[in-house]
């Protein structure tokens, strides 16, 4: 046994779990059960597309197999989701149009580098990165919108105005009176606690209340509120090509082979074709496709108006924003179809990095904690992408940990809010990759829909519903193998 593990320790076998290290003879090495060998694809996340490791990464490189003729047009995207919008009406209308009410002035303020938001750390601190999610009528929508909005507030409360009223806050009302002034203020107070192993380790977690202040257009009344980061933009060109057989064959609403996972798709308007469609993109899978997606974003969080939503998030209770000046087209748009297809393109071909040390001993012996603890129930690891889209997208085999599906992912994560048919405790499955280096893109490491993660231990542990038991199972392991596994997750 001493000569065996000095060869274990000289050769790590890529086959065998950490639990299976151990065995009886000086036989071949046996894979364990459910544990798919590994292979060299996985190295690549996005097949042909995946970009070089980078010792300072972003996610707002285009994908290395990205053609030449289009990459002009990719820094033309990149461009006009990074430079900022004004009000209207300026002596040129080519930025001009944001507002009335926005969160930001220009999409990549809350993607910086194409990487995640940033949820305020002190209670003090505005929130700018992530917005707060409204609605009424749990269970019940309107069939576009995937929820039943606030009367006077919309489905998002915008925290900025083109009247820069959010510098005034502190004056008397009056003074805003007849201005375009923003919906509320959001903080974020931070309840920490204590959780501890059966090993005795223990670990920090944390959990935000989004606390709302100055409302300028009465109560929110029962409103349902949901706290959201914004999540990282690469490889979404290649999830949107994932032909919709292969997410809809991982489907279990009825939990039919008994294992206690049940994902399922949602079905979201899509307002380019008038029909219910796999939903795919957001944390409650409430978007189709990229150009709803794009096109959303640039309505709701910048206020400007596109030919797929032309109407600006005013109520009909907030009349100075529905009088305030705009910046339309002649086609009465602010942002055309030329410029919007542009902005698509770009975050269409994001780049996935590379692997960070795939074949390091500890990386192999948490790649089989992470299937033998049943993470990959949700977290599928990989596709092969359909054609129909462009063609440098099609027929890669890509990696991202995700099945896209919805799950009960319990009460402690639960928002209570419903969007579409997600439930007030359903998730998307997010992505993976790149999770390892998220925080050296843009300083964020806060994973999770609204932040509370700092790590991907603090992630794990705050699963449940139909997570509980591989939570379980996680935290059953012995320190060793939790390590492992979570060093697994973080070279993807």
């Amino acid at each position: 046994m001493a000569l065996l593990h000095k060869l274990l320790i000289a050769r790590p076998l890529t086959c065998c779990g950490w639990a299976l290290a151990v065995v009886l003879s000086l036989g071949a090495c046996t894979p364990a059960p459910d544990v798919p060998l590994e292979s060299a694809a996985e190295r690549t996340p996005a097949g042909a597309a995946t970009a070089p490791a980078q010792p300072f990464p972003s996610f707002d490189v285009p994908l290395s197999n990205l053609p030449e003729s289009a990459r002009m047009n990719f820094f033309a995207g990149k461009a006009l989701a990074e430079q900022p919008w004004v009000k209207a009406p300026t002596a040129t209308t080519a930025r001009d149009g944001l507002g009335p009410l926005y969160n930001a002035r220009t999409c990549m303020f809350c993607h910086v580098r194409g990487g995640r938001g940033r949820i305020p750390e002190q209670g003090d601190e505005l929130l700018i990165q992530g917005i707060l999610r409204l609605s009424l009528d749990h269970g019940k929508y309107d069939q576009s919108m995937g929820v039943i909005p606030h009367p006077a507030y919309g489905d998002q409360l915008q925290t900025q105005s083109i009247s820069l009223a959010h510098q005034l806050r502190h004056l008397a009302s009056s003074s805003l009176e007849h201005s375009v002034a923003p919906e509320a203020y959001i903080y974020v107070d931070w309840q920490e606690e204590t959780f501890r192993y059966p090993d005795g380790e223990t670990a920090q977690l944390r959990q935000p209340r989004a606390r709302i202040d100055k409302l300028r257009y009465g109560s929110l009344d029962n409103a349902r509120t949901s706290l959201r980061n914004a999540p990282p933009m690469l490889g979404v060109g290649l999830l949107e090509a994932v032909p919709e057989a292969s997410i809809l064959a991982l489907e279990d609403p009825q939990d039919n082979d008994k294992d206690g996972i049940s994902g399922r798709a949602n079905r979201v308007w899509d307002p380019q074709t008038n029909s219910m469609q796999l939903g795919r993109f957001g944390w409650k899978a409430n978007r189709a496709d990229l150009p709803v997606t794009v096109a959303a974003a640039f309505v709701n969080d910048v206020g400007i108006t596109n030919p797929i939503f032309s109407d600006q998030p005013c109520t009909a209770q907030q009349t100075a924003c529905l009088a305030a000046p705009s910046g339309n087209d002649e086609n009465g748009h602010e942002l055309p179809q030329s410029l919007l297809d542009l902005v698509v393109l770009f975050s269409r071909n994001l780049a996935v990095p590379a692997r960070r040390a795939p074949q390091d001993a500890e990386v192999l012996r948490g790649r089989t904690q992470f299937y033998q603890t049943g993470c990959q129930s949700c977290h599928q690891p990989d596709y092969v992408t359909g054609s129909g889209i462009a063609d440098h997208l099609a027929n890669q085999h890509i990696w991202p940990y995700t099945d896209l599906l919805l799950h009960d992912m319990g009460e402690n994560l639960a928002d209570q809010r419903s969007d579409f048919s997600a439930s007030g405790r359903e998730w998307r499955t997010p992505p993976l990759w790149g999770v390892g280096v998220s925080a050296l893109v843009n300083g964020s490491g806060q994973l999770l829909h609204d932040g509370r993660a700092r790590s991907v231990e603090e992630a794990i542990l705050w699963h449940g519903g139909e997570a509980a038991a591989v939570r379980e199972t996680f935290i059953n392991l012995p320190q060793l193998q939790r390590q492992a596994l979570i060093k697994f997750v973080e070279s993807l």
